[in-house]
């Protein structure tokens, strides 16, 4: 098996039916396998998988089990030689699959690597960052940027100047699209599910480091990605508080000022 993909999904129905489409439509050459880990979702999601996509493996939780623990379930049963960790709500584009593929096979110092995405318009979605440390993640749980629009440690944290036009090393790409060898997790662990949601992937990207593997952002494959869709359906001061919960178990494992790789 080439390749393993996995969605978490949650009341997002139409989104993901657009994601599936776009998985088997550039699936290629490849031989794959897709699950989608859903988190008891109320729309009629499963239905819609199985009247639609067959093939695909469902995992139907009777709660919902958040981000990590949700990826960790299908992660146990993938079988393939890399491993996908995708967002419901993304759309592949131009044979990104066997793209990403052949680069991993190319470059097996990858441990990580993320695409180009954009916007639903067709606009550049900022998808790099920097390893957080504590005064940007306050700054921005106080909403200051609202108040100061150019805070040097902000911009810092969010890769303002990164150039998406090349290919590089970063400390981290966003969670909504990561390939990674099946290896290289099974080495490691996967998501770790103190983690409801956010934070997770900073995490693991850093333990792919410290495994002297690279996270690499790569332009030559593209993806739309509509965004948080999942979770703005919550609250506001929910989505605030599993934010801060998240950024609190990230600092108290990997230190609060710890901005190296």
């Amino acid at each position: 098996m080439d390749l393993s993909i996995v969605i978490v999904s949650w009341n997002v129905k139409d989104l993901l039916k657009k994601c599936l489409e776009s998985i088997y439509k550039n699936k290629g050459n490849l031989s794959l396998e897709v699950f989608v880990v859903d988190n008891n979702s109320g729309d009629g999601t499963i239905e819609m998988i199985r009247n639609n996509f067959n093939q695909v493996k469902i995992i139907a939780n009777k709660h919902n089990a958040g981000f990590a623990s949700a990826n960790n379930q299908a992660i146990k049963q993938a079988s393939g030689e890399y491993i996908l960790l995708l967002n419901p709500d993304t759309e592949i584009l131009d044979d990104g699959l066997q793209k990403s593929i052949n680069f991993m096979k190319n470059n097996p110092e990858c441990g990580v690597m993320g695409p180009k995405m954009f916007f639903a318009n067709k606009s550049l979605q900022p998808s790099v960052r920097r390893f957080p440390t504590f005064w940007p993640i306050l700054l921005m749980f106080l909403k200051m940027p609202k108040i100061f629009k150019h805070l040097k440690s902000i911009e810092q944290y969010l890769y303002t100047d990164f150039d998406y036009e090349k290919r590089q090393e970063v400390d981290q790409v966003m969670g909504a699209y990561m390939l990674m060898p099946k290896k290289l997790l099974d080495k490691i662990g996967a998501f770790d599910e103190r983690f409801f949601f956010w934070f997770e992937e900073v995490d693991l990207c850093r333990r792919v480091w410290s495994e002297n593997k690279k996270v690499i952002y790569n332009p030559e494959i593209e993806i739309i990605h509509y965004g948080g869709k999942s979770f703005s359906q919550q609250k506001f001061i929910v989505n605030q508080r599993v934010f801060f919960s998240s950024a609190l178990k990230y600092f108290l494992k990997n230190g609060f000022f710890n901005s190296k790789r």
